[in-house]
């Protein structure tokens, strides 16, 4: 069974090599563990020093977002022929020795879908700013409350595992993050998620958090994924429940000026303009009422079309041609979309002695448009 980590990093120099060396390589039940560094954009030595510290690196440019990052890392791993996919931040937060614990349930055959919790043992709860716990607690508990009443304790860890099952299912759209996303997708498909209680350090030694530096960023950033994820997931759940909020409005304002109109003598003087509220109210319910059908509809459509990825990345990644067959031939036309495409924003080199014959690949997140170099 092969491990594939990947490691999305951006600036990382001062602990990139301690955490591509700490990976462990001898863990039951694994034959062959190998780690890819998703070098965001770096200025410094990351890409370097992960090299030489054994991993193969992947230089990504232009800051397509954390999302499209790990997406990258993600998609690299499936074509490496990986069994199991563990995602790990490059900043020393983690302990890499724990991703025997991480794995453990999916060795088990009890999870497809194993993330670290900071918060289920309240002995192993990290050391954070106040502002940082509660609005990991917020975030949580809309999650719960997305995937109907579940009772996960932490959404927001980016220590991960994922099984094949798990990486064929899994369809993300988000471009800022990913954590919660993977929620939200994964639990609408029937996937088995578990979460493992481990310590991990609360605080970034060096550098900066590029996702959770500005709540105020965080939260705009991924609130919008997350609603995103509900209206494509839980269509009928999203629209009907706007439905059913002007209903009530309108229920609650009919009610009233019906009630004035009684007890006033038969006037509605001066709350006439609540009759033309409540009225608007009732047909924008009705509005999204059939929003909410149309979207169920093509909701079902999404189903089959999901089912037919789930087929065709089995048959890609599990071949032993994946490489040749997943990257475009010298021969791609620009602007026809490709394996690729779907996953890897802007892709221009892989680096290791092992990847020499790789293809170089160009792709614009723009025009979609592509061009390969030997």
């Amino acid at each position: 069974m092969k491990l594939v980590v990947t490691i999305p990093a951006l600036n990382e120099e001062k602990t990139i090599g301690d955490v591509v060396r700490a990976v462990p390589r001898d863990i039951e039940g694994i034959s062959e563990v190998e780690i890819i560094v998703c070098n965001d954009g770096s200025t410094d030595r990351t890409a370097e020093l992960a090299q030489e510290a054994g991993a193969i690196v992947i230089d990504i440019h232009g800051r397509p977002g954390l999302g499209r990052v790990f997406r990258t890392g993600f998609e690299r791993a499936m074509r490496r022929g990986a069994d199991i996919i563990v995602n790990i931040d490059g900043d020393g937060q983690f302990n890499p020795a724990d991703i025997r614990q991480l794995i453990q349930p999916i060795l088990n055959d009890e999870a497809d879908f194993v993330t670290c919790s900071r918060f289920k043992d309240p002995a192993l709860h990290p050391t954070m700013p106040a502002v940082k716990f509660w609005g990991n607690k917020v975030v949580t508990s809309i999650i719960n409350w997305v995937c109907g009443g579940t009772h996960f304790s932490d959404v927001s860890c980016g220590f991960r595992a994922f099984n094949r099952e798990a990486m064929y299912r899994m369809t993300l759209f988000g471009r800022y993050t990913y954590t919660q996303e993977c929620f939200i997708d994964l639990f609408s498909k029937g996937l088995r998620i578990a979460e493992v209680p481990l310590k991990v350090r609360g605080v970034r030694e060096h550098g900066k958090s590029r996702v959770a530096s500005s709540i105020l960023k965080y939260a705009t950033n991924s609130l919008p994924i997350i609603i995103r994820a509900m209206r494509d997931i839980q269509p009928l759940k999203f629209f009907g429940g706007i439905a059913g909020l002007f209903l009530i409005l309108s229920l609650v304002t009919g009610a009233f000026i019906t009630g004035w109109y009684f007890y006033n003598g038969f006037k509605t003087s001066p709350f006439s303009s609540v009759i033309y509220i409540s009225g608007a109210c009732l047909i924008l319910s009705c509005i999204f009422g059939v929003l909410a059908l149309l979207a169920d509809m093509l909701g079902r459509h999404r189903k089959i079309s999901e089912e037919m990825l789930y087929l065709a990345r089995r048959r890609i990644y599990s071949s032993k041609r994946t490489i040749k067959v997943s990257l475009p031939d010298q021969n791609h036309q620009a602007g026809l979309p490709t394996l690729s495409d779907a996953w890897a924003p802007i892709i221009r080199s892989i680096h290791g002695p092992e990847h020499a014959h790789d293809t170089e690949v160009h792709v614009t997140s723009s025009d979609r448009s592509s061009k390969t170099a030997v």
